[in-house]
């Protein structure tokens, strides 16, 4: 389970900076990621 949500964040972070163009962009991106894996592993 710790390595599925591992794996995902890992993955969200890599589309994530990725697609966007600017420091604030990346910014919002991992803050984004962060919350998807909190709310995947169900804390608050």
């Amino acid at each position: 389970m710790t390595r599925t949500i591992a794996i995902t964040a890992a993955a969200l972070a890599m589309l994530g900076l990725s697609a966007c163009n600017t420091v604030h962009g990346v910014g919002k991106d991992v803050k984004s990621a962060g919350q998807a894996v909190e709310k995947a592993s169900g804390e608050k």
